[in-house]
């Protein structure tokens, strides 16, 4: 085929330089202003061009933002992210932005506080604003504003406790997203702090907003801080938490299912054991299948995740009896084999003052073992020595013959009557089914849960 060659005078259409990005800048009052950044030159200059196409002074005092919803303000770390077509917006730097709120939010007027707490709660998400407001002593603000907040205004709640109410959720909001950061330790807040967030649990039950930044500061605090779990634990219950599971708004419902699981993995090995009687006590898991499972509505991802992590933290309690050995000499153990032979022959089996010799009793024990499907019929006990399933398939053996004995009975009295091809032996296949479900659920790999 013949080559084709284009004239030397034709224009061809280069792609633009990778350093450059068109991009769009705003400022107030102004029609936007379209130019090219070049990546490769420092952001201050960048600026100081901005401000002199509008001629504006002290260039040092600004800087650039995404104009989107963010406002994100672009630093040197993160200009690499600015994409062609995108819209910017000229503002003030976050040094002077950080100074002026941190001035606003101390003003008299409740409405100028509450419209100074609005702009930080939404201006904090930035870490680049939020580290300069950490640095003027912010967090410490917004926690005396918390501890003294209810007293201060308590003669302002009647006449305006919407304002009243705002003022607490923007407080709150701006400081989940500061302490979100990563830049204060946990470690540094006082017991009041502490009791307040905690009242709002309770006092605030019916403000949302509140209760949903509560629950997320409490969590944050328990797994963040040992100290802080402990103080925590002092001052809130499973009783206190477990009505917000029976309400309908799922984000509630998350970080309340959040906080226990937080206070469940951070409780000493001791304590975990009697925390998951109290949450069978207030029968948890039957709240969670009405309101949360069966309810009406989607599970989310982050619901779905914490009823995992719940899931896991309870099924790790089992750990220590799936590791346990049966020990053939104690008498305790044994009793309970007894007891699944009793309840399984009580109906034909001699009683226990029979004038039977030693030697037909110890025969007919053997006979009702192997009913039973043990391996070891002369001493079962041996059946329960490997690890796992361990002393945790006994357990489930016993609920299961006391909980649902008809179901028990007909299945030993039926299996023991098949011939021996066709038998499903229930001690054999309940040792097998609990190792199984010990595998398929990972009891004991606590230490590979998700964050």
């Amino acid at each position: 085929c013949p080559v084709v060659l284009a004239p030397k005078n034709s224009s061809i259409a280069m792609p633009p330089p990778a350093d450059i990005v068109k991009v769009a800048i705003e400022w107030p009052g102004a029609f936007p202003k379209l130019m090219e950044i070049d990546q490769k030159k420092p952001l201050s200059s960048i600026i100081k061009e901005v401000c002199d196409g509008w001629s504006l002074a002290n260039h040092d005092q600004f800087a650039l933002q995404h104009a989107d919803s963010s406002n994100f303000y672009i630093t040197e770390k993160n200009r690499n992210e600015i994409k062609n077509g995108a819209i910017l917006r000229l503002t003030i730097s976050p040094t002077q932005n950080a100074q002026q709120l941190h001035e606003r939010i101390q003003s008299s007027s409740m409405d100028a506080k509450l419209e100074a707490l609005k702009d930080l709660a939404n201006y904090s998400r930035d870490v680049t604003f939020a580290q300069e407001f950490i640095n003027l002593d912010g967090i410490s603000l917004l926690t005396q504003m918390v501890e003294s907040g209810t007293e201060r205004y308590q003669k302002l709640q009647k006449i305006m406790k919407p304002c009243f109410g705002d003022m607490l959720s923007f407080t709150l909001t701006a400081f989940v997203e500061l302490m979100d950061h990563g830049i204060v330790s946990w470690d540094t807040f006082s017991v009041a702090f502490i009791k307040k967030i905690a009242s709002y649990v309770n006092k605030f039950a019916s403000d949302i907003s509140i209760l949903q930044r509560s629950l997320a500061i409490l969590e944050s605090m328990v797994l963040n801080s040992h100290d802080l779990y402990q103080k925590v634990a002092q001052e809130i219950t499973i009783g206190q938490l477990i009505p917000h599971l029976q309400g309908t708004d799922q984000e509630i419902q998350t970080y309340t299912i959040a906080v226990i699981n937080a206070l469940f993995l951070k409780a000493p090995d001791d304590k975990r054991q009697e925390m998951a009687n109290i949450l069978a006590q207030k029968q948890l898991r039957s709240i969670i299948l009405t309101h949360v499972i069966r309810a009406q509505r989607a599970i989310n991802n982050e619901m779905a995740h914490q009823l995992y992590v719940l899931q896991v933290l309870t099924f790790n309690l089992l750990e220590d009896r799936m590791m346990t050995k049966m020990d053939p000499q104690d008498q305790a153990q044994r009793d309970i084999i007894f007891e699944l032979r009793r309840i399984a022959f009580d109906a034909e089996s001699e009683p226990n003052n029979s004038s039977g010799s030693i030697e037909k009793r110890k025969s007919m024990y053997t006979r009702d073992y192997k009913k039973l499907g043990f391996i070891n019929h002369v001493n079962p006990a041996m059946d329960f020595t490997q690890t796992p399933p361990g002393m945790l398939a006994l357990d489930n053996m016993l609920y299961f013959a006391k909980h649902h004995q008809d179901a028990y009975i007909r299945i030993v009295l039926e299996n023991s009557s098949r011939e021996d091809k066709h038998e499903c032996p229930f001690g054999r296949s309940s040792i097998e089914l609990t190792k199984m479900l010990c595998e398929i659920l990972k009891v004991g790999e606590l230490r590979k849960l998700p964050c």
